[in-house]
């Protein structure tokens, strides 16, 4: 709580309140723990905001921010419409509203999305459950939350070859665009940018380091996690318009992904 009361304070003059970042916090949890074999996290699709670290997350942070009056803001919705499938489209809109109605219900006093098409449903959701300009007055006091429960990082889970290919596809799509000068990037109907693009190098030099095993008994190592990146980079390069720079991202990927060397951040 010291941590968030103090950014609230230095930043009193500029800011209306705090975010809860989904993807910074567990890109941090990872940063910070990446050579402790109790820290590594699963598939990121099964770290949601009801695991426990991440619930703790949210909230401290409304619980912190109420106390002082500034609004506690909830995560971005990632989804892009899919116009080609509308049981898909459904089926994911359907998932932002559930998030939303997550938030709403926790306390959070507004949201943010990725693509326009989802505000009318972030904006229905909350007109609905918060009447009010804000929850200010949902002071979540009988929340007590320690660094133990912020670091719990324990919950079912598994790593899947599947989920390494994800990884590798977010980081070298979000880095093939870096390097075209665009800062976000969509891949599979899901908006990307810095953010997941960190989680995703953090995970795969997490389960490179530790030699972690996938669902199906396979050793993640540094000749996997190359061959793999390797056989992503040509497949999006087959299918990417001429004059992509996937070869030039699988390059500078490959230096982050092997549980060897780790840059501060992905980006520099």
């Amino acid at each position: 709580m010291l941590t968030i009361t103090k950014i609230i304070y230095e930043l009193r003059d500029h800011s209306s309140g705090l975010n809860c970042g989904r993807w910074d916090y567990i890109f941090s949890v990872i940063k910070c723990f990446r050579n402790n074999p109790n820290f590594v996290l699963p598939d990121r699709s099964d770290v949601t905001m009801t695991v426990p670290f991440m619930d703790a997350y949210v909230k401290l942070l409304i619980k912190t921010c109420h106390r002082r009056g500034v609004h506690a803001m909830g995560g971005m919705a990632a989804q892009i419409p899919i116009k080609n499938d509308e049981e898909a489209n459904k089926k994911a809109m359907d998932n932002v509203r559930a998030d939303k109605l997550r938030e709403v219900r926790a306390g959070h006093d507004g949201t943010w999305v990725a693509h326009p098409v989802l505000a009318s449903i972030a904006a229905e959701v909350f007109n609905k459950h918060m009447p009010t300009p804000n929850q200010f007055h949902v002071r979540r006091e009988e929340v007590q939350i320690s660094a133990k429960d912020l670091l719990n990082t324990k919950f079912p889970g598994k790593i899947t070859e599947d989920g390494i290919r994800k990884n590798l596809n977010i980081g070298l799509g979000y880095m093939e665009g870096w390097l075209r000068g665009v800062g976000c990037v969509p891949i599979n109907y899901l908006m990307e940018d810095a953010a997941t693009a960190e989680v995703s190098r953090s995970q795969l030099w997490q389960w490179c380091k530790h030699s972690v095993p996938t669902e199906s008994g396979k050793k993640m190592d540094k000749k996997y996690a190359l061959q793999l990146l390797h056989e992503q980079a040509a497949e999006l390069e087959k299918n990417a318009p001429k004059g992509n720079k996937y070869q030039l991202a699988a390059k500078y990927f490959a230096t982050q992904v092997t549980g060897e060397e780790y840059a501060d951040f992905l980006t520099s």
